[in-house]
Order: structure tokens, then C-alpha cells, then sequence
């Protein structure tokens, strides 16, 4: 452990509507624990409601912004809010499961001006819905995932097969794949069927999101490399 890690505190927004039934929320401070452990630093977290979020100035302070599982999430302004101003103000994010789908929502609306872009879990007859039901939902399902070489995930993970579980019914719709994903926004992970299952934004210091909840993996005792990711990204920025 370097010392000069050991008195670093991480501060991490966890944007989402918290709700101690939800497995992912279970393990997400255990996560954060481990990693913090993992990488000799000090994390604090705090929740952040989506209703509560109205101002960008509520995220000051935070090195990290993590969008969580949750969705439909109870205001949706509020979670793309944070994920705007974790894309723009270059802090590092992790959005898993909801947080991928909604950070491919607000890339639409806000990068490629998609104004009418919608989820379909909330507006399921909209013209231009980028997120649509799996083919095959993934509720309490894992599934191998092949990452992309060179991409910010694989060098999390140290490998570019991995498995990790899910559930999640949504995901990006094939019909807006293509736009979606030939400028900054890349794929960087597919599973077993060739379905897009992680992106990351080029020209950010760690802007990710999985639609699989890696965070899983701490009610297994062990440490999610994509947390540890986090937190060494926030540490980073901190200078």
C-alpha cells in the first residue's frame, strides 16, 4: 500500500432510488468497501434520490458518479442530470444495468441532439425508442461477456472473457445501434450472442457502463475489478 494512498478519501455519488430489497444495492457498499480496501484509499458514499436531483450543483464535491440498478427510476431528469455532468465535466462514471441504459439515453438526447430519444420502459410506443426489451430478459441470469481489446474494461479485468450476472429486461434497440455507437460512445463488451452489453466514451477519463452488475461479485467476497476501476480513476483525477 502506498502511503501516500492510505489518507485519500474518494467521495462517490450513487445516483438512483434506493431500495434495500434490490440485490445490486446490497452490494454496492460492500463493493466500494472492498475496493477502498484493494486500493489503500478511504471511500465515502452517499445516495442521491433521482426526484431529490435537480441541480448540478448537488454533485459538487463528488470525485466519482455511479448510476445504479433501480430502473424505471422515479425521476428520470435527475439521473440524466448526473450522467450529463459526469460526460461533461470529465468525472470518472460507472453506470451498471439502469445507469448503462440511461447513460445511452442521455448521449442521444444531449450528443447526437436525439430530442425525441426515449426508453421504452417509460414511453414503450415512442418513434424513437433506444432502448427496447431484451430478446431474452436477463433476470438473475449470467452470461460469458467478450470485451473489447484495449478497452478500459478489459484492462479492468485483466482479461477479455469474463462472466457476470444480470437483471435487466432493456437494452439498446439494433434499430439506433449503429448511430448510437460510430462517434465517441463504443462498444467495448458482447455476450455469448453477439449482443452489445458494455460502452465507454472515448475522449473521458472512465466513463463506462455494463448492463450487467458487476457489483454482484461482493456477496461472493470478491472485489470488482470495474469498482476498483472507479475508484483508481477518481484517485487519478484528484491529482
Amino acid at each position: 500500500m502506498h502511503t501516500a494512498r492510505s489518507s485519500a478519501t474518494i467521495r462517490i455519488a450513487l445516483v438512483g432510488d434506493y431500495d434495500p430489497q434490490i440485490t445490486a444495492h446490497q452490494a454496492i457498499p460492500l463493493a466500494l468497501e472492498r475496493a477502498a480496501t484493494d486500493s489503500g484509499v478511504r471511500v465515502d458514499y452517499q445516495w442521491l434520490a433521482t426526484p431529490e436531483l435537480i441541480h448540478e450543483q448537488q454533485l459538487k464535491g463528488f470525485d466519482g458518479i455511479w448510476c445504479v440498478p433501480g430502473s424505471p427510476y422515479r425521476h428520470i431528469d435527475g439521473a440524466l442530470l448526473a450522467i450529463r455532468v459526469a460526460r461533461e465535466q470529465q468525472r470518472p462514471f460507472l453506470g451498471t444495468c439502469g445507469g448503462f441504459q440511461h447513460a445511452v439515453l442521455e448521449y442521444a438526447r444531449n450528443v447526437l441532439g436525439w430530442n425525441d430519444a426515449e426508453h421504452g420502459e417509460i414511453n414503450p410506443h415512442a418513434q424513437r425508442a433506444v432502448l427496447t426489451p431484451l430478446s431474452c430478459a436477463l433476470v438473475e441470469a449470467r452470461d460469458r461477456i467478450q470485451l473489447h481489446s484495449g478497452s478500459r474494461i478489459a484492462q479492468a479485468y485483466g482479461t477479455q472473457s469474463i462472466e457476470e450476472g444480470y437483471r435487466c429486461r432493456y437494452g439498446v434497440n439494433p434499430d439506433f445501434a449503429g448511430p448510437l455507437l460510430s462517434g465517441a460512445l463504443r462498444p467495448a463488451g458482447h455476450d455469448s450472442d453477439g449482443d452489445l452489453r458494455a460502452v465507454e466514451l472515448d475522449g473521458h477519463p472512465f466513463f463506462v457502463a455494463t448492463l450487467f452488475q458487476p457489483e454482484r461479485a461482493a456477496l461472493q467476497g470478491r472485489t470488482p475489478p470495474l469498482v476498483t476501476a472507479l475508484l483508481n480513476a477518481c484517485l487519478e483525477a484528484q491529482g
